[in-house]
């Protein structure tokens, strides 16, 4: 009989030597979601941007994004803006970075000249939209710290729900709570908390649609600031792949070019 408890103790043990922290399991999740995200190579895609002020009153604004797909860092995007009359021309640019800070361009055609957003102005707001430049970035794993929180059923989806700290200077954000799709590995849904850890937005996604077989993208996104009582909603259409975009497509140069 002691011998046999003796084996339970260590099996014990030896389970709870090999049991995943919180922050592990975070990781691992994080992980997991880029790894099945990886080797799209390139895409584009039209969006409308819908901007709604505190009474309900709407503006749209038509834009075409270009990504390329950057190998061991971050991506690289093109935002081209086509409507309404006082913003054509505009053009974004982003390079994200795994480690160091992103480097983003904005185009203003009524001035003719490019201006660099600098890492201290990441928080601010994109276009007067409720999206800030910082969430306009591809979310590289390394450029946060993770914690699992727990397992949760959101309408009807099994989400892994896990908190994520940024690790680069100057976000808006101290924290980010990310309902994870257990199927896909993909978010449904985002809270944003600002320096002072109130709840500042929320995120959700929807109408998510596969590609190559492979790929999850939603159709719709929909930004809510809880604090201003403005949101942002997002409608994608017209995703391709592997359409043969090059670095030369996202040098700043281009922004010049875009049309």
């Amino acid at each position: 009989m002691r011998k046999l408890l003796s084996f339970f103790i260590l099996l014990l043990l030896a389970s709870n030597a090999f049991a995943e922290t919180p922050e592990e399991k975070g990781l691992s999740i994080a992980t997991e979601a880029d790894k099945r995200n990886s080797g799209w190579v390139d895409s584009t895609a039209d969006l409308v941007m819908i901007l709604r002020n505190a009474h309900g009153q709407e503006s749209r604004r038509h834009i075409r994004i270009k990504a390329l797909e950057v190998e061991g860092d971050g991506d690289k995007s093109l935002s081209i803006f086509d409507s309404p009359r006082d913003v054509k021309g505009t053009a974004f640019l982003s390079f994200t970075h795994a480690t160091k800070p992103d480097d983003q361009w904005l185009y203003l055609p009524a001035l003719k000249r490019v201006k660099r957003i600098s890492s201290a102005n990441k928080s601010g707001p994109f276009m007067g939209s409720e999206f800030a430049y910082e969430d306009l970035t591809s979310q590289e794993v390394e450029k946060y710290t993770y914690k699992w929180l727990r397992d949760e059923n959101l309408d009807g989806r099994d989400t892994f729900v896990i908190e994520r700290y940024p690790a680069y200077k100057h976000s808006g954000y101290k924290r980010m709570i990310v309902w994870i799709d257990k199927e896909m590995y993909m978010p449904l849904k985002l809270e944003y908390y600002d320096r002072k850890n109130a709840l500042l937005k929320t995120l959700t996604f929807s109408g998510y649609r596969q590609y190559l077989g492979k790929y999850w993208r939603p159709d719709g996104q929909n930004m809510v600031n809880h604090q201003n009582k403005k949101s942002t909603e997002l409608i994608w259409s017209n995703y391709k792949f592997k359409t043969g975009l090059t670095d030369r497509d996202f040098d700043k140069n281009a922004l010049k070019r875009a049309r």
